[in-house]
């Protein structure tokens, strides 16, 4: 019997990366979801499809494979979507979730595929995302036009946590914005809506404009920051994760629960962490019940997932695009830090992050396909001009 009582440190654990992983990001994801004409209803069915994909395929994969598997939403993806260009209509973005769910499915079955996945240049697919992340980040500070106490207190919170609190830097932001603007009374009335778990299907629509300018960036962005990242996280602590069961795992994931509005469901990378370590649980063998009670969590979250969303439309929008942009600073910062650490490829390495931060449309692709572009065309440039003299003879 006391082999099936877990530790109060097994429950908190979960429970902090739970909290961690939703609250830090869940502003962007009902902005991005917005921005491309979600209504309330169903950007509240987002949020909850992908609570749900988090808890159920991450419970079942732990089950599965004996080991820790912590799943979360693509925050980067999210900060894609919100950058997508204005054309795109919901039935469309949906349609590129789907293409991005069945392009990690093949990922994960083909070997040869995945080999190839791992040469895609890093140096491109980070100057990539910190282009798309750049323009949230600025807008954090110029929302300090509309709102220079806000914005103030929430830099002072952010950097002084990320000191001495880094876990939980992003979940102080967050309470100390909200508790700043409910003090003020600057909180709008709830707009209507459900207040427990909804799911909202949307017959998807394909078009190769969403599908390049969403949905193949959406596949790498996840990949690159969330995937491998989770299976690097795996291997630390000694697990040896089957990553092709995992990447179908997502992939099928994010491909059920895409009708509803999730855009991506993919490995846990630092909040994943706390369901690891042996401070949740000291024998490694049964950690992968943290994994599940994290799992419960989420389960818990889904449910009450439209009336969250709900207090965050509620938000005025400078305290949106303060919460928004704190919560992208460290993932712009791993992507420049990554875009940058080859210094043979620098050059098309900025000019993927100009190219995908300008903000640029045309032919209907936003400027993540085109950063991504801009930028294999230069290392391409750069490998035929060295390959043959500029002046031969």
């Amino acid at each position: 019997m006391h082999r099936l009582l877990l530790p109060v440190s097994a429950w908190s654990s979960s429970f902090i990366a739970a909290i961690v992983g939703f609250g830090g990001t869940v502003a962007l994801v009902v902005q991005a979801m917005q921005g491309l004409g979600a209504s309330v209803a169903q950007t509240s069915s987002a949020v909850t499809a992908l609570c749900l994909g988090i808890a159920v395929t991450g419970a079942a994969l732990s089950v599965r494979c004996r080991m820790p598997i912590a799943l979360a939403w693509s925050t980067p993806g999210a900060a894609l979507l919100a950058a997508a260009p204005p054309a795109t209509t919901w039935p469309a973005a949906l349609g590129a979730f789907l293409c991005a769910g069945a392009l990690m499915i093949t990922l994960g079955a083909v070997p040869a595929l995945g080999r190839l996945a791992q040469r895609i240049p890093s140096s491109i697919a980070s100057g990539m995302l910190a282009g798309v992340l750049l323009p949230f980040c600025l807008a954090l500070f110029r929302a300090g036009n509309a709102d220079p106490l806000l914005v103030f207190l929430a830099v002072l919170v952010f950097l002084a946590a990320r000191i001495r609190l880094p876990l939980y830097a992003l979940l102080m932001v967050l309470a100390t914005g909200t508790a700043l603007v409910v003090v003020r009374g600057q909180i709008d009335a709830l707009p209507p809506g459900a207040t427990f778990g909804v799911l909202v299907p949307v017959v998807p629509e394909f078009a190769w404009q969403p599908v390049a300018s969403i949905g193949l960036p959406l596949f790498l962005v996840t990949l690159a920051s969330q995937n491998l990242p989770g299976l690097a996280v795996l291997r630390s602590f000694g697990y040896e994760p089957e990553p092709s069961r995992l990447l179908k795992g997502t992939g099928i994931a994010t491909m059920i629960s895409a009708p509803f509005g999730a855009h991506a469901v993919n490995l846990s990378a630092i909040t994943a962490a706390l369901c690891m370590s042996p401070e949740a649980l000291p024998a490694r063998s049964r950690r992968w019940l943290v994994a599940c009670i994290y799992a419960g969590w989420y389960l818990a979250l889904a449910l009450f997932a439209p009336l969250l969303v709900r207090f965050f439309l509620a938000l005025p929008p400078a305290a949106l695009a303060t919460l928004t942009g704190i919560a992208l600073i460290p993932a712009l910062t791993g992507a420049v830090e990554a875009a940058l650490a080859d210094r043979e490829e620098r050059d098309a390495a900025m000019v993927t992050f100009l190219a995908a931060g300008s903000g640029i449309t045309v032919a209907g692709l936003g400027g993540a396909f085109w950063g991504l572009a801009a930028g294999l065309c230069a290392l391409a440039l750069k490998w035929l001009l060295r390959r043959k003299p500029v002046f031969p003879g």
